[in-house]
């Protein structure tokens, strides 16, 4: 007897279990993705239509054919590495100091004190205002960047890992406590893996922020990147290289949070949001 995929509908008789497990994987597949397609279908129909100018909006498949241009001559892999180069570099950095400050802050009234006025202010505020200061500082090469992005990425991390910790059960503690954890090990073995899946969403957050400050730190700077290249294609009034820029772009990000989404899975195969149900 054919075993059916719970919520599946059934299967004639005759059609594997295989293949029927493979056609319903497809149709869910494609409801996921069915408002992209949508959207690029009436890209190219309303560019093709003459509803617009082709310098207002070129048809998609003239930017598939740029992005393909600018991958065999090589620049769109130089362009990439180095975005990628600096927003990942970047997150590294906020991973790293945001969840020792959040960690810090949660544990020490010290830190608390001297950190709590300036996460107030500093996360609320347009960071991106810092970037002439940067600038003066740093110049325009990829230690800027990279500065820029760490400090409009950090917050976020900051934030999410102080909430986190903050809200760990109080029983787990006593629990620990009682079973005579000090306090390396109850913060290794019982509050960090408690608030890592909130500490986790604040880093989903930060990834692909940290893309976009990337992204714009670039074409306010210059030099090469995919921000860059944008850039460069306005100031020739090539309107097919900045659409392809945008794809580009948003295709690598739809890349980074899909990595990120596996990753936290992953991490988290022990918490019980690894059963239910997800639409990532």
């Amino acid at each position: 007897m054919i075993q059916t995929i719970p919520g599946a509908p059934e299967t004639p008789n005759g059609i594997p279990e295989k293949a029927a497990r493979l056609v319903y994987a497809l149709y869910w597949s494609f409801t996921r993705v069915f408002s992209i397609l949508a959207f690029l279908a009436a890209w190219e129909i309303l560019a093709r239509s003459g509803t617009f100018t082709h310098f207002q909006l070129p048809a998609l498949s003239d930017g598939v054919e740029r992005i393909w241009s600018d991958a065999v001559a090589g620049d769109l892999w130089i362009n990439t590495a180095l975005t990628l180069y600096r927003a990942l570099a970047a997150f590294a950095i906020c991973a790293v100091f945001g969840v020792i400050v959040g960690m810090a802050m949660s544990r020490s009234v010290i830190a608390n004190w001297f950190f709590d006025p300036i996460i107030s202010v500093g996360f609320p505020m347009p960071k991106i205002a810092f970037l002439p200061v940067v600038i003066l500082w740093l110049g325009v090469y990829d230690v800027s960047k990279i500065t820029i992005i760490v400090i409009d990425a950090i917050f976020p991390v900051i934030a999410a890992t102080v909430i986190a910790i903050q809200g760990v059960e109080r029983e787990l503690i006593w629990s620990a406590r009682n079973m005579g954890a000090n306090n390396r090990e109850l913060m290794t073995q019982v509050v960090l893996p408690a608030a890592s899946p909130q500490i986790m969403t604040g880093l989903q957050v930060a990834l692909p922020l940290s893309l976009i400050v990337a992204v714009v730190a670039e074409m306010l700077m210059g030099g090469y990147g995919l921000g860059g290249a944008m850039m460069t294609a306005s100031r020739f009034a090539n309107s097919t290289g900045v659409f392809a820029g945008i794809v580009e772009i948003a295709v690598i990000g739809y890349g980074l949070v899909k990595g990120m989404s596996m990753i936290r899975r992953r991490l988290l195969i022990w918490h019980q949001e690894a059963n239910e149900p997800t639409t990532a």
